[in-house]
């Protein structure tokens, strides 16, 4: 039985960090997006994306560029989505040749007058337990909250996952 949950464990982990690999150099969240903007004090969030997930139940990334346009830094604290039962904040990384991925329960900075991609191989949004299969064409709701912009709920299309 332990054998059998450790199996399962590692299964799961691993399907965790491919959806998150990076297939080429990262590239900016805007490729493949269509999605309109979304302003909020002086953020201004687009090209919002997610990708085809085969199964309900599973993951599956967000991601999308903010620009911070004020004198002030703001923060992401948190996001959430009708169409999922959590989503994340993450981070993927390497060193040694180990590719990590952690989450970021402090948030995400998002510098005065910067600019943040979110985009495969960094920075992401990560969509826990899809309650349907996404499919090409869909849209995801997600509602951002910010530190000091409020919270704003942001249409994330969902477009074709790559031939690898």
């Amino acid at each position: 039985m332990n054998r059998r949950l450790s199996l399962i464990a590692a299964l799961t982990s691993g399907l965790l960090l491919a959806a998150c690999k990076p297939t080429t150099p990262p590239t900016p969240a805007i490729e493949g997006a269509t999605t309109a903007e979304t302003r909020i004090g002086d953020l201004l969030i687009s090209a919002a994306t997610s990708r085809e997930t085969p199964l309900a139940g599973g993951t599956g990334p967000g991601f999308m560029s903010i620009r911070n346009a004020g004198s002030a830094d703001d923060r992401l604290l948190s996001a959430s989505s009708p169409m999922t039962t959590s989503v994340e904040l993450h981070d993927v990384s390497m060193a040694d040749g180990q590719m990590t991925m952690r989450a970021l329960p402090e948030g995400l900075l998002i510098p005065a007058g910067g600019k943040v991609e979110l985009a495969t191989g960094g920075l992401h949004l990560m969509l826990i337990g899809v309650t349907e299969a996404l499919a090409a064409g869909q849209t995801v709701p997600v509602e951002l909250r910010f530190e000091k912009a409020g919270t704003v709920t942001v249409p994330f299309a969902v477009i074709a996952r790559k031939a690898q």
